[in-house]
């Protein structure tokens, strides 16, 4: 290293604690760099520096002035403090996916917080580690809230707001995911109190501000996400030369345009977002960023370019899913649609995490043909949003049920649902899931006669996805299947009817007066002359043809087994 007067490294000194206070993190940075050349960097100049080198995304910098510091720290017998520097070197470790050193920086701080009785926050910030560990990782959600509050404990006794903020956040993640959404919304919102008031650091800030936003995004809490994403966007905009935390604000704003269907706004700053991480060290980020960017382009129709992003987004260690499976649905590989859906549906932990993925799936499925699959989750989904209780939570369970009923052939149970989901996409402002559900509305109306009805909500629908710029979601093209085969015979119109009606052969021989054996041969008949594996799958075929009395035929190209459009954008 250059080694400088000490007038000039003190001058240096002066100015980066000047620009730290004027939260220039960049100049502060910079200026801490320069008198570092000299040494004279004590341990407390050594955390600032930290703190600057992390906001303006020197990951290396800001592990090597924590580490010293840590050190100094120790040295000179500051055991809490030293410890809250290790946590920190084991915060950015975990983050950039060394969990190894993470997890042995723990442990030295835990041998260090042992050689001494004197009281302080040092145990909370290990706690804090443990409660992440608990929840995040091995998605014990219960010994992650337990570990956090008792954080939060040693945090409010020993005075540390950054400390108390931080398990404030990490008990209201442990408690959304083992499914207590009210009070871990109630732990988020007191620690956002703390930042909104400028009480925390600013690494606290910027951190405690994205994870209440993913929490938000995770229950489909579109208020508050919008809120807080507003809130963060205020405060970024404060900060000079800042590089983490705004492209995460980028990409939060860029998921919320898409939700209310601005897709210009969305993709302006999904693209920045984008820039923002070309070159950081938080992959992560790049490939939520480059995720969103595919959804603006897959709700667009332009396939190749979403088709783009989403491997971006994988390259950059982010799932790709569900958005990259509605993708291939689109482009007609329905197999491979599907066989996403379900690897995703089984590697999903139990929780409101499921709420992601539940609605795209069963659209997946549905587009398969796989209906019986589809309802089993359109059931749990139903739950989650009961348990949950947002608004967004309830048109998408609404949306995902009446989907399955309409793929039943059951337009009368589709209607209510329907018009519930309809309502509740306009009550979050989401106007492409509110006209995505009027185009199921208006095939629930044609399926029950009421064609005028169908044509307006149709006609209304398409025209709000063209002004806001979506293409008018539809199944690939598919085989239609068989041509008809032989004609089903009077009784076997007869014995399908009943069918549809959800009877077993049992009932349906009590109700015809004949064997068990004659209506099993019936509908075994009537399988094969429609090219079908199964009941439902049979009842579906006949409403599309108009076998069955009172029920209009499907319009060409269509099919009930698999309606147009699906359940999620």
């Amino acid at each position: 290293m250059a080694v400088v007067d000490d007038d000039r490294a003190t001058a240096e000194l002066t100015e980066a604690r000047r620009a730290m206070a004027d939260l220039e993190w960049d100049v502060a940075a910079a200026r801490f760099a320069e008198a570092d050349d000299a040494g004279v960097l004590a341990a407390e100049d050594l955390v600032r520096w930290a703190e600057a080198a992390y906001l303006v995304g020197h990951r290396d910098d800001c592990l090597t002035a924590f580490v010293r510091a840590h050190r100094e720290l120790a040295t000179r017998g500051q055991v809490h403090d030293a410890v809250r520097c290790g946590f920190w070197v084991a915060f950015v470790l975990v983050g950039r996916g060394d969990v190894g050193q993470a997890s042995g920086w723990l442990t030295r701080c835990e041998r260090l917080l042992a050689s001494t009785d004197e009281e302080g926050p040092g145990a909370g910030y290990l706690l804090v580690h443990e409660a992440f560990r608990a929840a995040a990782i091995a998605h014990d959600h219960v010994a992650g809230a337990r570990a956090a509050e008792a954080a939060g404990v040693i945090g409010r006794s020993s005075g540390d707001t950054d400390l108390l903020t931080l398990a404030l956040t990490v008990e209201g993640r442990a408690g959304i995911g083992a499914g207590d959404v009210t009070r871990g919304l109630a732990r988020l919102d007191e620690a956002m109190v703390s930042v909104a008031t400028a009480e925390v650091s600013p690494v606290v800030a910027g951190t405690v501000y994205c994870s209440a936003i993913e929490a938000c995004e995770e229950v489909l809490d579109l208020g508050r996400a919008k809120e807080w994403t507003a809130a963060l966007t205020t405060w970024c905009d404060r900060q000079h030369g800042m590089l983490t935390f705004t492209g995460q604000c980028l990409t939060h704003r860029a998921a919320l345009l898409c939700v209310e269907g601005r897709l210009e706004d969305a993709e302006h700053e999904a693209r920045r977002a984008c820039d923002r991480f070309a070159g950081a060290a938080d992959e992560e980020s790049r490939g939520r960023a480059h995720y969103e960017l595919a959804q603006v382009h897959r709700l667009r129709g332009d396939h190749r370019a979403a088709e783009s992003g989403y491997l971006r987004s994988a390259d950059a260690g982010h799932d790709p899913q569900p958005g990259l499976a509605l993708l291939r649905l689109a482009q007609g590989r329905v197999d491979v649609a599907a066989s996403m859906a379900r690897r995703v549906l089984d590697e999903t932990p139990l929780g409101p995490a499921r709420l992601r993925v539940l609605g795209p799936c069963a659209e997946v499925l549905l587009g398969a043909g796989d209906i019986a699959a589809a309802g089993v989750v359109a059931d749990e989904l139903a739950g989650l949003a009961a348990e949950v209780g947002t608004r967004a939570a309830a048109a998408e369970a609404d949306h995902c049920a009446g989907s399955v009923a309409l793929a039943r052939g059951d337009g009368r149970s589709a209607l209510p649902r329907l018009r519930r989901a309809a309502e509740g996409w306009r009550s979050v402002h989401s106007p492409p899931q509110a006209a995505r559900c009027r185009l199921l509305i208006a095939s629930a109306c044609a399926l029950v006669g009421d064609r005028d009805t169908a044509a307006a909500e149709a006609d209304a629908a398409r025209r709000e996805l063209s002004r806001l710029g979506v293409v008018p979601p539809h199944l690939p093209t598919q085989p239609s299947g068989p041509e008809p085969g032989p004609a089903l015979s009077p009784r076997e119109l007869e014995v399908l009817a009943l069918v549809a009606e959800g009877r077993t052969n049992r009932l349906i021989a009590d109700e015809l007066v004949v064997a068990v054996r004659t209506v099993d041969r019936h509908v075994e008949n009537i399988l094969g002359k429609l090219g079908v594996h199964s009941r439902a799958a049979a009842t579906a075929v006949a409403y599309e043809r108009g076998l069955l009395p009172g029920r209009p035929a499907s319009p060409p190209g269509r099919t009930t087994h698999a309606p147009d459009p699906g359940v999620n954008g």
